[in-house]
C-alpha cells in the first residue's frame, strides 16, 4: 500500500458493541496467532468479495461461464475449494477457510512452529522460505502447489534441527 493511500482492505463492524461477535472475534484473534482485528476484518473482507462475485456468477447462468472457471480456478489453486467445488459452495465458505491458506497459518499447522504466534514471529525474523524466497509477510496467501516448497531459509539459525526454539514434530 502506497503512503497517504486512503484505501481500506476492510469493512469494520456495523455494530461496534455486540459482546458475542467481539467473543467471537477474539477467539479467531487468538486462535490464528493474529496482530488484531483488523487481520480478521480483512479475512471477512475478502471472503464478502467471493461471496458477492459467487452470487454475481450464479445470477448470469450461463453468460459468463469462462469467468465462473477462471474465479474457482483461482479459489482452488489457493486451496480454498476442493476440485469438485461447484460455486453454490463458495457460498458456505466460512472465514477460517480463508484465514487457513495464510502463510502464518500454513507454517504452524505444518509443525514448523509450537504457537501460531511463533509461526508469525518467524516469518516476520526472515526464517521461513517459500519456493527458496525468503517470504516476510504472515498474510500472504499460499498456494496449495506450493506448500510444499515451504522450510527454513538455509541461513537462518533455526535451519539446524537441534535449535530449542525448534517445533518438537521437526525432530
Amino acid at each position: 500500500m502506497a503512503l497517504g493511500s486512503n484505501t481500506k482492505f476492510y469493512e469494520t463492524p456495523n455494530h461496534p458493541f455486540q459482546g458475542e461477535r467481539i467473543a467471537d472475534e477474539s477467539n479467531l484473534v487468538s486462535r490464528y496467532g493474529l496482530k488484531n482485528k483488523e487481520e480478521l476484518w480483512r479475512a471477512q473482507s475478502e471472503l464478502r468479495g467471493y461471496r458477492r462475485e459467487a452470487r454475481k456468477l450464479l445470477g448470469s447462468a450461463g453468460e459468463h461461464e469462462t469467468e465462473a472457471e477462471e474465479f474457482l480456478a483461482r479459489l482452488k489453486r489457493y486451496g480454498t475449494l476442493n476440485e469438485q467445488d461447484t460455486l453454490d459452495d463458495v457460498l458456505s465458505l466460512d472465514v477460517t477457510d480463508v484465514l487457513e491458506r495464510r502463510l502464518q497459518t500454513v507454517v504452524y499447522r505444518k509443525g514448523y512452529a509450537n504457537t501460531a504466534e511463533q509461526a508469525r514471529q518467524f516469518i516476520v525474523h526472515g526464517h521461513i522460505t517459500l519456493e527458496g524466497q525468503r517470504v516476510t509477510r504472515p498474510s500472504m496467501k499460499v498456494e496449495a502447489g506450493v506448500e510444499s516448497t515451504l522450510g527454513f531459509d538455509e541461513n537462518s539459525s533455526l535451519a539446524d534441527e537441534l535449535h530449542p526454539e525448534r517445533a518438537e514434530a521437526q525432530e
